[in-house]
């Protein structure tokens, strides 16, 4: 029996049974971690000021404080990649801009390993951890290959490319949550893995697939657990209204310059979508 899961699945359980019990004198911490999808980002809002309070950035982090009456502590960055998090001077698809720019909801000059490994290593009332990482190394990926003459060559060039990029997303993946339990940390972690952008678009579809099968890989060895939004949003999404499309949902947010079009990041009812899907991983995680 591994001692360190058993110690996971007491603390995860001690913090699903405080849900409805605790003071504001015993509240324990959840420890966001991640890109955009954590931060909560909202692309294309219409005006800039909206983006110097980060207040204004709310999602599943939210509802999970809530779910838990957990103070949730969110160190996540928009744009932030796997490797990134763990070095300043990884490629990054814009955290570092956005930094110069605006705050995020935690206020750190380090990495973001730094600042999470040092809040657990000082907090030790975290009961959840949550990281959602990797897309943006496959947006870095996209971006160096979007200079090729034709669509044709810049699909040769995304395959080509990908399994090096998901190869280092598994090591930075297993690296993250090493460092994570070296601090000691024993509770729970939970890595989600993305939704596609349109499931009718098998070709993209897959590659999420193949992301979200490196960003798996090391999980286990480390007692944490996936939640699978792929699947979740793709239950939505396989609905005849639908027809794939993840944006006809309403699960994502609709570009305000363009109508008919969404990006990438979700609306309140993905963000809520997002939470269930983590409480559902917690309640059927099986750590021992």
């Amino acid at each position: 029996m591994n001692i360190s899961r058993v110690v996971s699945r007491l603390f995860l359980l001690a913090a699903l049974c405080l849900g409805a019990a605790v003071t504001a004198q015993d509240r324990r911490d959840a420890l966001v971690l991640g890109d955009s999808i954590a931060f909560s980002y909202i692309a294309s809002v219409g005006y800039d000021y909206f983006y110097t309070n980060p207040e204004n950035f709310i999602g599943f982090p939210d509802d999970l404080g809530r779910r838990y009456h957990l103070n949730v502590v969110n160190g996540a960055c928009p744009g932030e990649t796997t490797g990134s998090f763990l070095s300043s001077t990884a490629p990054d698809y814009g955290c570092r801009a956005f930094r110069s720019l605006y705050p995020l909801h935690a206020d750190y000059k380090s990495t973001q390993l730094d600042f999470a490994t040092s809040y657990l290593k000082s907090h030790r009332e975290v009961r959840l951890v949550t990281i959602t990482l990797g897309a943006n190394d496959g947006f870095l990926l996209e971006a160096s290959c979007a200079s090729n003459s034709t669509p044709l060559l810049v699909e040769e060039c995304i395959e080509a490319g990908a399994p090096a990029v998901l190869a280092a997303v598994a090591e930075h993946i297993a690296t993250i949550l090493a460092d994570l339990r070296a601090t000691g940390y024993p509770g729970a972690i939970v890595i989600m893995n993305y939704y596609s952008l349109d499931y009718s678009d098998a070709a993209g579809t897959a590659l999420t697939g193949d992301l979200n099968a490196a960003i798996a890989a090391p999980a286990s060895a480390y007692g944490a657990v996936v939640a699978d939004l792929f699947t979740a949003f793709a239950t939505v999404a396989s609905k005849t209204a639908f027809g794939g499309k993840t944006c006809s949902t309403g699960l994502l947010n609709p570009d305000v310059y363009t109508p008919y079009v969404c990006n990438d990041h979700p609306a309140q009812t993905g963000h809520r979508l997002i939470a269930k899907t983590i409480a559902d991983a917690l309640r059927t995680a099986d750590l021992d």
